[in-house]
């Protein structure tokens, strides 16, 4: 009689499963609200493309203010709770636009303030979630891990926009977010059950805990120690930097240029997640086959052409255009995060974890606020269409950090970097990350 669940590897882990359900269902949530929130602010307030972009701006404002010191704290304190009080802290959050929008009181400074807090809940859920795995999985099974939370992302973003772009046709954007509200609520709840008991991980080998700046230099110096992940680091900010300019300003061209309904360009965002999906479940296979240095410079240099071809698309017939820029791009950008993502949980140690996911995070999404604004100040400037072009090309030029790196020659998983001692200003021997100047090329 065949098996109806797969026996191998994590499909046994009752912990991951319960981790990898609530991940699912948060996912397919949070795609409905990321096409309803600029659509609340487009179609039911009328926003400018520059006010669209600040939403954005506000949205990923939090991880520059507030990344770095999550990283410690989430070294300091258990991770489990941290993910479940983010989860229902961005439920309640999202539940309060249907309820203003029905007592017609939504205002767009609502949805910035919303906007900001739920990226407050989203800073310390993403750095707590991002370390919590190495712990919950064993380490030969971070890749795979990783490779199952992406597809569920991917699936997310292949039915998520179609049942967003749907809902906010059947019931306004505003109702819409209730589904993502609900979808947080859900996720808390599977968070809730996981039993694993989570070591604790001690900053200090001392009975006194140290100052956070000391803690947090440990993960700085972990990071910029290490030439690959400061390749790495780069990349991905540049590369975020001029995409989040292009992505700001998207759904505007999408509804004002091209004259796309929500149904539409939820359809466009559905069928050209199927490459995320695709992407996914061939990283490993890709990365094991090419190396992983070679495997980040060529689908980073694919995403520049892939993105031109959403504003080249001729306007009477663009759908064939947008869903192939939407396969590609969903394509390279998950082997890509798959890929560097594994690599550092693989050789950072379980106490840096979360400062060194922390300082990674702020890096990498750092740049974004900066792009979502210049990309509503330059759409309002010089063009939707420019604006875009300029997004694509700059974009393409992020894999040159890692063509000039020692990354480029690197083929395997390395192993975990083995930590030595540092000496705090204090004077207390704490095993901390490598020295910069004696960091060797992973």
């Amino acid at each position: 009689m065949p098996r109806l669940w797969p026996t191998g590897g994590l499909w046994r882990h009752s912990d991951f499963l319960k981790l990898w359900s609530a991940e699912t269902i948060s996912q397919f949530g949070t795609q409905v609200s990321g096409l309803a929130l600029p659509l609340v602010a487009l179609l039911v307030l009328d926003a400018s493309a520059f006010e669209v972009a600040a939403l954005g701006t506000v949205e990923f404002l939090p991880f520059i203010l507030f990344t770095l010191p999550a990283g410690v704290w989430v070294d300091r304190l258990p991770r489990r709770p941290i993910l479940i009080v983010g989860d229902f802290g961005r439920a309640a959050l999202l539940l309060t636009i249907p309820v203003a929008y029905v007592a017609d009181a939504l205002t767009l400074g609502q949805l910035y303030v919303v906007g900001f807090l739920v990226g407050i809940c989203t800073v310390l859920f993403d750095v707590a979630y991002q370390s919590y795995l190495p712990a919950l999985v064993e380490r030969d099974h971070i890749i795979e891990g990783n490779s199952k939370l992406e597809v569920s992302r991917s699936a997310a973003q292949i039915g998520g926009p179609g049942i967003g772009g749907g809902l906010i046709e059947l019931v306004t954007a505003p109702y819409a977010v209730l589904v993502d509200a609900f979808s947080f609520l859900v996720s808390g709840l599977f968070v809730l059950r996981i039993r694993a008991h989570e070591g604790r991980v001690q900053a200090t080998d001392l009975d006194q805990r140290t100052s956070l700046w000391i803690e947090l230099k440990e993960g700085l110096r972990f990071v910029f120690g290490n030439p690959n992940l400061r390749a790495q680091a780069g990349c991905t900010a540049t590369s975020n930097l001029f995409f989040s300019l292009g992505f700001s300003i998207v759904l505007v061209y999408f509804v004002r240029v091209l004259d796309l309904s929500p149904g539409v360009i939820g359809l466009v965002f559905s069928i050209g997640a199927a490459g995320s999906l695709v992407g996914a479940f061939t990283s490993r296979r890709i990365s094991t086959k090419f190396g992983i240095g070679p495997t980040t410079i060529a689908v980073t240099l694919v995403q520049g052409p892939a993105m031109l071809l959403i504003p080249f698309a001729p306007v009477d017939a663009p759908l064939p255009f947008l869903i192939a820029s939407q396969l590609i791009l969903g394509f390279v950008i998950v082997v890509y995060n798959i890929t560097q993502v594994s690599y550092r949980q693989a050789i950072c140690p379980a106490r840096l974890q979360g400062r060194m996911n922390s300082v990674m995070r702020f890096l990498v999404w750092g740049t974004i606020p900066i792009g979502t604004l210049a990309g509503g100040a330059l759409g309002t400037w010089v063009g939707l269409k420019e604006t875009i072009v300029v997004s694509a090309i700059g974009g393409a030029s992020s894999f040159l950090w890692i063509l000039f790196s020692p990354q480029r020659h690197l083929r395997d998983m390395p192993e975990l970097i083995e930590e030595e001692p540092v000496t705090t200003e204090l004077g207390a021997a704490l095993p901390g990350a490598p020295d910069p100047l004696s960091a060797t090329d992973d």
